[in-house]
């Protein structure tokens, strides 16, 4: 039996403007592959309508961390009315996509103590009842601690490529600072939504 505990539910990145598609691909691919993530394509979907193309892709990339237990991060892209244009950059015409992004996390802890330990139902279900609601165990804590590290990771490469395309035009902004507010935000939210019921992974 599969444990599955919900860390980040539905942090959001909404943007709207000029982009280049294959590098909001590439960025995400690139991150997860600096966390060590195996990456895993669900779904994909285009269309083409009057206002522009409208594509949806959806990846969940997971990293073993133990032998019972896996990190893994929903990564939905929502591309719409997304149309060609060009811009003219420092005197130089550059190719973008124009349109509205959305791309949305959820974070969780996959874990499956029931077949590592050989655990009797009601055994498995007092450990996991202890570890959502009263005390982490330290090594829960841990893997809690990377998936949000990672995914705070992952979303500031993403917001800092968006402002880059913005910087096009001249200001950018650190890294760091993008990575110290997202993981406040991140935290903040978590916080938050603690007490509520997450929804199903699949």
């Amino acid at each position: 039996m599969i444990e599955k505990n919900l860390i980040i539910n539905g942090r959001e990145f909404n943007y709207k403007g000029i982009f280049r598609t294959d590098e909001i691909f590439s960025t995400i691919n690139r991150a997860l592959e600096e966390k060590d993530y195996q990456k895993r394509e669900k779904k994909t979907e285009e269309l083409v309508t009057e206002s522009g193309r409208k594509v949806f892709v959806e990846l969940r990339p997971f990293k073993e961390v133990s032998n019972y237990i896996h990190l893994m991060i929903k990564i939905k892209v929502y591309l719409e009315n997304v149309t060609e244009t060009t811009e003219l950059i420092e005197e130089e015409k550059k190719h973008f996509q124009k349109g509205d992004v959305k791309i949305v996390f959820d974070s969780w802890i996959l874990s499956d103590y029931e077949n590592r330990w050989g655990m009797q139902p009601w055994t498995y279900f007092f450990k996991s009842f202890v570890n959502k609601f009263i005390y982490n165990l330290p090594t829960e804590s841990g893997f809690k601690s990377e998936l949000v590290q990672d995914t705070v990771f992952i979303y500031a490469k993403i917001k800092k490529l968006f402002h880059s395309y913005k910087g096009e035009v001249g200001k950018t902004i650190s890294e760091d600072l993008i990575k110290k507010e997202v993981e406040a935000e991140i935290n903040a939210e978590i916080e938050k939504s603690h007490k509520q019921k997450p929804e199903e992974i699949y």
